[in-house]
């Protein structure tokens, strides 16, 4: 694949407060797509994604969640940010960049979290359509089950002692998720033991409940981290936006694995051919 460059910038999502966003640019684009990346993933995760989104006509924004990859400009230590405040600064930043900049329609791409706080954003009816790749609540009772006692391990074991200690979260070092701010996984702590995770932990059913963005979603049957009912619930939340919902087996696609995040590496580019671009394009679901 002929790499297309991007144009990185830097946008302030908050006083003091600023995040890395990379502009992949396309020749009379037909969209723009935002990729909101999952929790503790670094943009350039997805960077080939988008350079390939590019190529088929698409202006696409990458962005970090502040203290996440290139938004990543001082001690972990010294940072004070929530997943909420990566959802009302960061994220809505790149959606309001995306809305006065361009004049095409803007799409919310989002992998695992990045569906989950979609809620939580103003301006959401401006957005076209979202498409949710592996989005699913983080409630530890419904992950698989061989996730369950390494979850009540992490939640009640791990994480209540070593934020103090180390004052963030070290996944990297841990081979968990990624290094998180102490705020943001604390907060991420007390909704993976809510039954209805941020939704419930927050108080925002009547705030999903508003969002009317049509919604399209991508889980799979084989995703190492989510139950069929981890994402029907997250869906559910979203209770009055038009949705059709796909629940994916790799044998549907003829291939081995999807899983949770295999479906952004290069080698996936067949499916981004015949699973997720044709997502962008597709009939709008409707309310019935």
């Amino acid at each position: 694949m002929r790499k297309k460059l991007s144009k990185p910038f830097t946008l302030e999502s908050a006083a003091g407060r600023h995040i890395t966003v990379h502009h992949f640019s396309a020749d009379n684009a037909q969209k723009v797509v935002i990729m909101a990346p999952a929790m503790a993933v670094p943009q350039s995760y997805y960077h080939d994604f988008c350079q390939w989104l590019a190529q088929q006509g698409y202006h696409v924004l990458s962005f970090d969640y502040y203290a996440i990859g290139a938004s990543h400009g001082e001690q972990l230590r010294q940072v004070d940010s929530t997943i909420t405040d990566w959802a009302r600064y960061d994220a809505q930043a790149v959606l309001n960049y995306a809305l006065s900049h361009f004049s095409v329609p803007v799409v919310w791409f989002a992998h695992s979290i990045g569906g989950q706080l979609f809620g939580m954003l103003e301006r959401h009816a401006e957005v076209e359509r979202m498409v949710t790749v592996a989005t699913g609540t983080g409630y530890w009772r419904d992950t698989k089950p061989s996730l369950k006692y390494k979850s009540w391990v992490l939640w009640h074991g791990i994480v209540p002692w070593l934020l103090p200690l180390v004052g963030y979260f070290p996944g990297a070092r841990l081979g968990i998720v990624g290094n998180v701010p102490r705020s943001a996984m604390a907060q991420w702590r007390k909704w993976c033991l809510h039954p209805d995770y941020l939704v419930g932990a927050e108080n925002l059913y009547q705030r999903y409940a508003e969002v009317s963005t049509p919604i399209i979603s991508l889980a799979f049957s084989d995703d190492e981290l989510l139950t069929r009912r981890n994402i029907t619930a997250m869906h559910d939340f979203y209770a009055n936006a038009p949705q059709r919902r796909h629940f994916v087996t790799p044998a549907q696609l003829d291939v081995d694995a999807i899983r949770h995040f295999s479906l952004f590496r290069p080698r996936a580019q067949e499916l981004w051919e015949r699973l997720l671009a044709p997502q962008l394009t597709a009939t709008l679901p409707t309310k019935d």
